[in-house]
């Protein structure tokens, strides 16, 4: 549970209602909250990702992949078919017979699943880099 108030007195005042109610332990200074790391300063609270992003970077095989300067096309369709015709028309350039391509079926769906699933948390809790441009 997490408790934020501007006054440190109702902070204390509902610690101390919770412990006699519940059997809980205080964690003090939040740092950070499932997926979302928190700095303080004079200026006020900076929340960032940075961390789990990384995380999600590697755990997905990406680490070593570089950075695109430009976004994706909007609306853009990628389809085995254009591959297809694509990877045919290279061969064809080589002389290299294309007999065609067999997408595999993934053998651990699980790993997609979480990726996915983490992937829309970071959007659900970071709004603005949902639909980054």
């Amino acid at each position: 549970m997490l408790l934020t108030s501007e006054s440190l007195e109702l902070i204390a005042e509902n610690k101390n209602s919770l412990q006699e109610a519940f059997k809980m332990k205080d964690l003090g200074e939040l740092k950070y909250f499932p997926g979302i790391e928190f700095a303080r300063s004079e200026k006020g609270i900076l929340l960032h990702h940075k961390k789990y992003a990384l995380e999600l970077v590697s755990e997905s095989g990406l680490s070593a992949s570089k950075p695109a300067i430009t976004p994706m096309e909007a609306n853009c369709k990628l389809t085995t078919i254009e591959y297809d015709k694509t990877v045919k028309k290279l061969n064809k350039e080589k002389g290299i017979k294309h007999e065609g391509t067999q997408d595999r079926l993934l053998e651990d769906q699980s790993i997609y699943q979480r990726l996915i699933r983490n992937l829309l948390y970071l959007t659900v809790t970071r709004p603005d880099i949902a639909y980054t441009v």
